[in-house]
């Protein structure tokens, strides 16, 4: 049962947090906010509701193992696995505008994440600096991207696939607000739904919350940058998956753990400290010669991706003093 609870509640996510993007973009081409704004602001915040729920939701019912692993695994899942499999389709290239900019934005936080973690538990003033180093990246982007960019002013359903492909956006006023509030309430269920079975699951099997968060649940709420990129590769559009990969895992770390932190306090288990931020920050860095050397990534980088996403997710659920042990051998 708890397994289909798990189905189910990750389910509910991904479908409520897409229509709450969709509503929420609705709602700002209604009041004529840039599409540059909208993009920055609405549609990224928007497609990290359901780690920003499931996060929360972990965090004040005792689980902050499960928020924090949600949050490092997304991260790690996004670098080896969203971007490992659209490689194998088309090579992704890594010299897009601003890319470089956005790669130091990450490396930075991942780095700001781990210093906070060891000095942890996470609390208000920790996630306040989180968010706000979140606030500065917002408004550097804004102010890089209008800089003799003419898009600043478009606004409009027709040009709103120009910020995350989005289609099909409500038209009438009443379906707008449909969309927000089916989104709003479907993500809470969603996240009680994910998060119980999740702990029940790993109550079962003897692993830690920790593990199912930065594994099963973490896999399941990077589903929709998965779907984007692979969308985006079979069209032959492989440099959109490294954009998307970078913001998702800087919200991750700024605005997810940011807000979290500021909700309730979330101590950090000491696996995650001596393991999974380290190979989160390695993963960050993995990609980081292609992108200064504007080269591409090619079939056999992601192949490698793929593999070392798959050894990851393996260790992950041995006990993590034989691992580490192993590591120092």
């Amino acid at each position: 049962m708890a397994y289909i609870t798990l189905a189910a509640g990750v389910s509910l996510l991904l479908l409520c947090g897409d229509v709450l993007v969709r509503g929420a973009v609705a709602l700002a081409v209604r009041l004529n906010i840039p599409t540059l704004v909208i993009g920055l602001t609405v549609v990224a915040f928007g497609t990290s509701a359901p780690e920003l729920v499931v996060s929360l939701r972990a965090a004040l019912s005792g689980s902050p193992g499960l928020a924090v692993g949600n949050v490092v695994g997304s991260n790690i899942a996004n670098i080896l696995l969203v971007l490992g499999l659209p490689a194998l389709i088309c090579a992704t290239n890594c010299d897009q505008p601003f890319i470089k900019r956005n790669m130091f934005y990450v490396l930075g936080a991942s780095v700001l994440f781990i210093w906070l973690c060891l000095i942890g538990p996470l609390t208000f003033w920790h996630g306040l600096v989180l968010f706000a180093f979140m606030i500065a990246f917002l408004i550097d982007s804004g102010r890089q991207a209008t800089d003799g960019n003419s898009e600043k002013a478009i606004v409009g359903e027709d040009t709103i696939e120009t910020i995350d492909g989005l289609t099909g956006l409500p038209r009438k006023t009443w379906m707008v607000v449909s969309f927000l509030i089916i989104g709003i309430v479907g993500l809470k269920i969603g996240a009680y739904l994910t998060v119980d079975a999740a702990v029940q699951i790993a109550k079962a099997f003897d692993v830690s919350n920790a593990t199912m968060g930065l594994t099963v649940v973490a896999l399941g709420t990077s589903l929709p940058e998965l779907a984007t990129t692979v969308a985006a590769a079979l069209r032959g559009h492989c440099g959109l998956a490294l954009g998307n990969v970078l913001g998702s895992n800087l919200f991750n770390i700024l605005a997810i753990m940011g807000l979290t932190a500021m909700v309730t306090p979330v101590p950090v288990p000491g696996e995650i400290i001596k393991m999974d931020l380290w190979i989160m920050l390695a993963a960050s860095l993995a990609i980081t010669p292609f992108i200064l050397r504007k080269t591409h990534i090619t079939r056999a980088v992601g192949f490698v991706f793929l593999l070392g996403y798959v050894a990851y997710v393996a260790t992950a659920f041995m006990p993590r003093s034989s691992v580490l042990a192993g590591y120092m051998n």
